[in-house]
C-alpha cells in the first residue's frame, strides 16, 4: 500500500525524485524510478533496501561513460525488394504469411532479382523462417550498433557479470570485409575519379620523360604534328611509351578490382590520354557490384545468424539490465554516504541528519517518539516516550529546515533507499503530512483552508506523522494557543506523531504535559554581526526568540539618533 502524502509532502518527493531522474544517462531508465514510490508495506521496504544492498556495492563511477554509449537495438520486419522466394504450392499461403519478400511458385518470375531463394531446390535452398529468408533484418541492426555492443562487453567486465555480446562482435567481424566493400560501393564515383586523376598523373609523366628524349628536330617535327591534329603520327614517335601507358591502365584496373572483388574493365584503351571513363561504365559496374554483393551480404548474414541467435534474448536482457544499472549509478551518486534506516515501531530518530538541498548543512540529530540508547542529543536521557513536540527558538535557526528534513528521511525510508544521516531509526507510516508555513498573517480564507487541512490530517486512524510550521502565522497568538492545543490533544489520544514548529511553547506546555518541548536558540552576534545559531534543538528545553539579539545588532551597526533608540529598546531586554 503507498504511503498517503499530502501536496507539501508530494512537493518534497518530487524533489528527490527529480534530483534522481537528473542524474539518469539514458531515457528510458525511468521507468525503474517510477517503481520505488512510497510504500507503507514494511516487508517491501526491507525487500527493496536487500535489492540496494545487493546491487550498489558493484556500480562503478566508471559505468556512466559506457551507459551513454548504449542505443536501442530494434530489428525491423521490413519487405525485401531484393529478392524472390520459390515455393511448392502447398508452402504458399505460410511464405506469404511471413511478408518478408516477393512469393511465387513460378521459377521464371525468379529472373531479374539478384537473390532467388527456394525451398525447391531452385536458386539458395532456404527454410520457411525468417532468420533464413532475411538474416540481414538482423545483422544489419547488430553491425550499425557496434558501439553498443562494445559498451555492453565492457559493461559486463566493469560489474563481473560478463557479456555475450563479445561473442557476438567477434561473429560481426567476419562481415568486415563484405561491409567494407559496401562502404567502397557508396563511394563509387569519387574513387574511380580519383584513381582517373592519379592514372592521368603518372601518364603525363611518362609523356614528359619522354618529349626530353627527343632530338631538337624530332621535337619541332612533334610540335607540329601536335599542333595539326595528326594523332597517327603523334603515336609514331612515342610507341615505345605506349606499352608502358597501357601497362599503368592494367595496373589501375587490376587494384580496382581487388578492391571491389569483381573483375573492372573501366578504361579505354583507343584514347591512351587523357584516360576517362563514360558515366554509363560506372552505373554498370555500380549495378553488378550491387548484385554481387546482396549475394554475399545474404550468405555471410546467414551463417554468422546460425551461430549468433541463441545470443539475441540474453542481449535483450543485457540492454535491458543497462537500464537498471543507469537507475542503480544514479541512486548510488544519490546517496552516496547514506546510510540504510533501521525500521522499528517508535517514531523517527536520527543522527547527523543532513538537509539534501542546503549546501554545507550543519549535520542535525533529533528524535519523536523512542529514542535509541545513547542518542547522541543534549537532554535525550532525560525525554520519555513523547510522541507530540513543540519546536521552538531563534528566528532562521533551522526550524523549518528540519522538518523538511524528517519529511526527506521519511520520504526516502518509504522508497526503500538510504538516508542522509549517519544512523537512523525509521516507524513505517500510513501517511505523512507537512505543513509549510503560510505567509498571509490574519487572511480568513487562509486560516480556514489551513485549519481544514489539520483536521482532515487528524481524521481516522493509522500511522501517522504529521509536521507543522508555525500555524500561529495565519491567526491570532491568543487563538493559536487554544486551537492548537485542542488539536495537539487530539492527535495525542490518537497516538499519532507530531512536531510544530511555534512562538508559543511557553504558552502552550502549560495545557499539554504530554508535549516536549524542544528548542534551538542563538548564541550571539560574529564580528560581522550575525546571528551565531547551533541548529541543534536541545531536548526539554525551551527555546528563546532572537528579538534581543536582533536588536543588539542593530544598535551596533547604526549611528546617531537611531543608534541611540535602538540602545534605549534594548536596555528594555536587560
Amino acid at each position: 500500500m503507498a504511503l498517503k502524502l499530502n501536496p507539501e509532502a508530494k512537493a518534497i518527493y518530487r524533489s528527490i525524485h527529480e534530483e534522481i531522474k537528473r542524474r539518469l544517462v539514458l531515457p528510458g531508465s525511468s521507468t525503474f524510478l517510477e517503481g520505488f514510490e512510497p510504500t507503507s508495506e514494511e516487508k517491501e521496504i526491507l525487500r527493496r533496501q536487500d535489492y540496494f544492498r545487493k546491487n550498489l556495492p558493484k556500480i562503478r563511477p566508471e559505468l556512466r561513460e559506457q551507459i551513454a554509449k548504449v542505443k536501442p537495438i530494434k530489428f525491423r520486419r521490413d519487405y525485401l525488394h531484393d529478392r524472390i522466394l520459390i515455393v511448392d504450392e502447398s508452402e504458399l499461403e505460410r511464405a506469404e504469411g511471413l511478408g518478408l519478400c516477393e512469393v511465387s511458385t513460378s521459377l521464371e518470375e525468379g529472373e531479374g532479382y539478384p537473390l532467388v531463394l527456394s525451398t525447391v531446390g531452385y536458386g539458395i535452398d532456404v527454410e520457411l523462417t525468417p532468420s533464413q529468408i532475411a538474416p540481414e533484418l538482423y545483422i544489419m541492426p547488430l553491425w550499425e550498433n557496434r558501439e553498443t555492443l562494445e559498451a555492453l562487453t565492457k559493461i559486463g567486465e566493469l560489474t563481473g557479470e560478463g557479456s555475450v555480446a563479445l561473442e557476438i562482435l567477434r561473429g560481426l567481424n567476419e562481415l568486415g570485409e563484405v561491409m567494407e566493400k559496401r562502404k567502397l560501393l557508396d563511394g563509387l564515383e569519387e574513387l574511380v575519379a580519383e584513381k582517373e586523376r592519379e592514372l592521368n598523373g603518372k601518364i603525363a609523366e611518362k609523356l614528359e620523360k619522354f618529349s626530353l628524349t627527343l632530338s631538337g628536330k624530332e621535337l619541332l617535327d612533334f610540335l607540329g604534328e601536335l599542333k595539326a591534329g595528326n594523332y597517327e603520327a603523334i603515336f609514331k614517335h612515342f610507341g615505345e611509351v605506349e606499352g608502358e601507358i597501357l601497362d599503368l591502365i592494367n595496373a589501375a584496373e587490376n587494384e580496382l578490382s581487388e578492391k571491389l572483388g569483381i573483375t573492372v574493365e573501366l578504361f579505354s584503351r583507343e584514347e591512351l590520354y587523357p584516360v576517362t571513363v563514360p558515366p554509363e561504365r560506372i552505373e554498370m559496374l555500380r549495378e553488378e557490384l550491387e548484385r554481387e554483393l546482396k549475394v554475399e551480404l545474404y550468405l555471410r548474414s546467414r551463417e554468422v545468424l546460425e551461430r549468433i541467435m541463441p545470443l539475441l534474448p540474453k542481449l535483450k536482457e543485457e540492454l535491458g539490465r543497462v537500464h537498471e544499472l543507469d537507475f542503480l549509478l544514479a541512486v548510488r551518486d544519490f546517496t552516496e554516504g547514506f546510510s540504510f534506516p533501521e525500521l522499528w515501531k517508535g517514531g523517527i530518530a536520527f543522527v547527523n541528519g543532513r538537509h539534501l538541498f542546503i549546501e554545507n548543512p550543519q549535520p542535525v540529530s533529533y528524535a519523536i517518539g523512542k529514542t535509541p540508547d545513547g542518542f547522541p542529543v543534549p537532554g535525550a536521557d532525560d525525554i520519555r516516550d513523547e510522541r507530540v513536540v513543540i519546536l521552538t527558538g531563534a528566528n532562521s535557526g533551522g526550524k523549518t529546515s528540519l522538518l523538511e528534513l524528517m519529511t526527506q528521511i521519511t520520504v526516502l525510508t518509504h522508497m526503500g533507499f538510504p538516508v542522509p544521516a549517519e544512523k537512523a531509526w525509521v516507524e513505517p507510516l500510513d501517511e505523512l503530512f507537512f505543513f509549510r508555513r503560510k505567509r498571509s498573517a490574519y487572511d480568513a480564507g487562509a486560516f480556514e483552508t489551513a485549519l481544514r487541512s489539520f483536521v482532515r490530517a487528524l481524521r481516522g486512524e493509522g500511522r501517522k506523522l504529521i509536521l507543522i510550521d508555525e500555524f500561529e502565522a495565519i491567526t491570532e497568538p491568543g487563538a493559536a494557543v487554544k486551537i492548537i492545543g485542542e488539536l495537539l490533544k487530539i492527535a495525542h489520544e490518537k497516538g499519532f506523531y507530531v512536531v510544530i514548529v511555534s512562538h508559543l511553547g511557553e504558552d502552550l506546555r502549560k495545557g499539554l504535559p504530554f508535549a516536549r518541548v524542544d528548542g534551538i536558540e542563538a548564541k550571539g552576534l560574529d564580528e560581522k554581526l550575525n546571528l551565531i545559531v547551533d541548529r541543534q534543538p536541545v531536548f526539554g528545553k525551551l527555546g528563546r526568540s532572537t528579538p534581543e539579539l536582533i536588536v543588539e545588532s542593530l544598535a551596533r551597526k547604526k549611528r546617531g539618533k537611531e543608534r541611540e533608540i535602538f540602545e534605549r529598546v534594548l536596555r528594555a531586554f536587560r
